[in-house]
């Protein structure tokens, strides 16, 4: 279950605080896709370590984490 983010009010936010919220959130999430891709990606000539895959997976985990999403 999502945890409330931190500096939410019980006002209802306006259209223009909405979406710079939703801005933020999708470019969060455009980074953790970036480094969860990048811990994935496997470039046949190079052997990558299975640690690599790891690593962006936690670190796209931890990004979201991070803005509570």
């Amino acid at each position: 279950m999502a945890q409330p983010h931190p500096d939410e009010s019980n006002a209802t936010p306006g259209p223009e605080a909405r979406l710079s919220r939703l801005e933020a959130q999708v470019a969060t999430l455009a980074e953790a896709v970036r480094v969860l891709a990048h811990g994935l990606e496997n470039i046949p000539s190079e052997d990558v370590p299975p640690e690599e895959a790891a690593r962006g997976a936690r670190l796209a985990h931890e990004l979201l984490l991070s803005q509570g999403l």
